[in-house]
């Protein structure tokens, strides 16, 4: 009988990833640039994006205070004129801020994510459930605008989306790592890993889905188990994915991993429910 798969840190996972992966370069479109971006909710930030690092600071109070932070950034292109922006704000431990930028039409969606405290990780799921709490423990916020214009009753903002649920893929991080996920309904997707250092390993999580534009969309999603938080764009067209991976760097909580992914895919089926 083989032995029982173990669940790892996230800093292990990072490590497994890493050798001849198919993340994208840095892309260079937001350097020396400054953006207004302006929430669905009228607030407003500024976000400035220098050679080494960004900087994004809320003008006026509502949605705009709560993505807001200082810090080294990666930038990569899955498209032209559309920029996913990552970095962890420094001074708040166990935060991360991503900002999807479409400079073409004006449009943003951000994404600030928070990891959960050791003793929040520590509770059963069944006291979280009697809670009414979700199973997981790690919490985001999402925001859409628009881009050095307000947003009017016309903006065609970014919009959560159904596009992506049946859709059973396969994505290839590496030679050494290939993962599964099928989209069940628009509040969990399972996975598993087919080939790697999580081999074996498989679950159900918490999930959210966004269209960006014709089959580009921001899949992110919260692990229960091992505190997780995934911000990915998967593009149907290119048939590529890539995004980021959040989470501790060991099981003490003292250092976090932020690390980069990006994947081929292969769509290998689509599941309708005729009920």
């Amino acid at each position: 009988m083989s032995n029982q798969p173990v669940f790892i840190p996230v800093g292990d996972l990072a490590d497994g990833f890493a050798p001849d992966s198919h993340i994208l370069p840095f892309s260079p479109l937001l350097q020396g640039r400054q953006l207004q971006l302006h929430f669905a909710d009228g607030s407003r930030a500024h976000l400035q994006v220098n050679v080494a690092d960004c900087r994004l600071t809320a003008l006026t109070d509502g949605e705009a205070a709560g993505f807001s932070g200082q810090g080294r950034y990666r930038a990569s292109s899955l498209r032209p004129d559309i920029v996913l922006l990552d970095f962890l704000p420094e001074g708040q431990h166990g935060h991360s801020l991503s900002l999807v930028l479409d400079l073409a039409h004006g449009l943003f969606t951000a994404v600030a994510g928070v990891l959960p405290q050791e003793e929040d990780v520590a509770r059963s799921a069944f006291s979280r459930v009697l809670a009414g709490e979700a199973l997981t423990a790690v919490d985001c916020r999402f925001a859409h605008g628009c881009i050095d214009q307000p947003v009017t009753a016309h903006s065609a903002l970014h919009h959560s989306t159904d596009e992506l649920i049946g859709l059973r893929n396969q994505y290839r991080y590496s030679p050494t790592e290939c993962y599964e996920h099928i989209y069940l309904n628009s509040h969990f997707y399972t996975w598993q890993c087919l080939q790697g250092v999580e081999q074996g390993l498989a679950d159900v999580d918490r999930c959210h889905y966004f269209k960006l534009a014709e089959q580009l969309y921001l899949f992110v999603w919260r692990e229960k188990i091992v505190p997780t938080l995934g911000v990915v764009l998967i593009d149907l067209q290119q048939l590529k994915t890539d995004g980021k991976i959040f989470g501790y760097q060991g099981n003490d909580f003292s250092a976090l991993s932020n690390f980069p992914v990006g994947a081929i895919t292969q769509i290998l089926n689509h599941t309708s429910h005729a009920l």
